[in-house]
């Protein structure tokens, strides 16, 4: 059952820092190579869209990593897992208090209602994004050396 538990919460984990990955080096570069009104727009969809979606993402990694924890305490690499669950609470924290703030605004924006510096809350979000990126790809990381 430990080796189910640790498989899955491999892969919960290894999909979300691709998913991440991806918003931070492909989707938002081929928004920004768009037209002004329609990088807006797609990015208050993807808001939208990964908003309702990416809290239990987050949080599920979070769970899913604290039982591995629990269950593999007296197993070779719990401090491992250990340490990745707290960089996942670092994650969830940077959320709530850095993106999901700029993310709640940003996803109501139309052109037409729209601020006037929301391409620099767009560029501060995908700057607490990157580092959001690297801290799930090091906790990605620690739970896949983990596993050996």
């Amino acid at each position: 059952m430990l080796n189910a538990l640790e498989v899955i919460t491999t892969v919960v984990v290894g999909v979300m820092v691709g998913v991440e990955f991806s918003v931070a080096f492909v989707m938002n570069r081929i928004f920004n190579a768009l037209p002004e009104d329609s990088d807006q727009l797609a990015r208050a969809n993807g808001g939208r869209m990964l908003g309702a979606v990416m809290p239990f993402w987050y949080i599920g990694s979070l769970v899913l990593a604290a039982i591995w924890a629990v269950a593999g305490w007296h197993h070779h690499g719990a401090g491992l897992v250990v340490t990745a669950g707290g960089l996942l609470i670092v994650s969830v924290v940077m959320s709530v208090l850095l993106l999901v703030p700029i993310n709640n605004r940003g996803k109501t924006w139309t052109p037409e209602n729209r601020p006037a510096d929301w391409k620099e809350q767009m560029n501060r979000w995908d700057r607490y994004h990157y580092v959001r990126v690297a801290v799930i790809i090091a906790a990605f990381t620690l739970l896949v050396a983990a596993l050996v």
